[in-house]
């Protein structure tokens, strides 16, 4: 198990897309590593990384990038997964290795949709919910059902519940023994805190979308990937958004697949595992520096 070490940012700053829009990221690591792009948790702002020595000893330069409306990136109202592929494919990076925790992973498997990396890392990540071989608990079913019949209406449910303090809340309270006991980690708790507060800087309609996007169909098929991908869940893992069998239905779905499932970790793999994480995931990615 890694220690825990949680580090501010080597570097942060906001990149000007084509129409106009900002897009906001921080980075760890040497400038001139090889490029790994981080899709955060739900609500997150950038500066919650992971890692912690594991960037310098393995080269690696991570790049946190705020999605739309959350932190100091600019709102896109209506936008799709694929939009979001779009705007990273405007950061001018060659086939970066990626990593999706929690709802950051259809972020990460969008970027493999659009032929942008060759190698993603899931962690702990947001199944596609809406799959019809997804089977769920009720309220996230209910959740689900609501999207399909109601997108627009669920965006506006999502918006009213989601905050800072309520995601803190949900991670903690909402998740296993192993998982409360390392959220509450005092350097860990101020900085995944802040990152939440952060995150949510303009509101929650960033958050919303986000939601909605999760849990509504995707608009590729995970089937028609050519990445490799690494799923990585935790036995004891709690948090039912996740995925409700640990990954095993997608990691089926997904041609180029492994599933490491380690029955004693909970959601917390991106920190407690992340040197094995990142090992495994540059042993698949030619990325080079951008």
């Amino acid at each position: 198990m890694d220690t825990l070490q949680v580090a501010d940012p080597a570097r942060v700053g906001v990149t000007e897309l084509r129409d106009g829009r900002r897009t906001a990221w921080a980075e760890w690591g040497p400038a001139d590593g090889r490029p790994v792009l981080f899709c955060p948790g739900a609500g997150w702002g950038r500066r919650l990384g992971f890692g912690g020595t594991a960037t310098a000893e393995l080269g690696v330069r991570l790049i946190s990038v705020e999605r739309p409306g959350s932190g100091e990136s600019t709102g896109m109202p209506g936008r799709t997964l694929l939009d979001w592929a779009d705007d990273i494919g405007q950061l001018g990076f060659t086939d970066p290795a990626v990593v999706g925790f929690s709802q950051g992973a259809p972020f990460a498997l969008a970027l493999a949709a659009r032929g942008l990396t060759s190698a993603v890392a899931i962690v702990s990540g947001g199944d596609e919910l809406a799959h019809p071989g997804t089977v769920l608990p009720d309220d996230v079913r209910r959740s689900v059902d609501l999207v399909a019949a109601d997108p627009a209406g669920a965006e506006r449910d999502f918006a009213q519940f989601g905050s800072a303090e309520t995601l803190w809340r949900l991670s903690v309270e909402g998740g296993s023994e192993v998982d409360r006991a390392f959220y509450r980690q005092p350097d860990f708790a101020a900085a995944f805190r802040r990152a939440l507060v952060s995150g949510f800087a303009q509101g929650p309609a960033g958050y919303a979308r986000d939601t909605v996007l999760h849990f509504a169909r995707w608009p590729f098929r995970v089937e028609d990937l050519t990445a490799r991908v690494h799923l990585w869940y935790g036995g004891r893992d709690a948090n039912p958004t996740h995925s409700p069998d640990h990954g095993a239905t997608l990691a089926a779905r997904i041609p180029n697949a492994t599933r490491h499932y380690l029955p004693d970790s909970g959601a917390a793999l991106l920190w407690t595992h992340a040197g094995e994480i990142l090992r495994q995931l540059l042993a698949q990615s030619p990325g080079v520096p951008a």
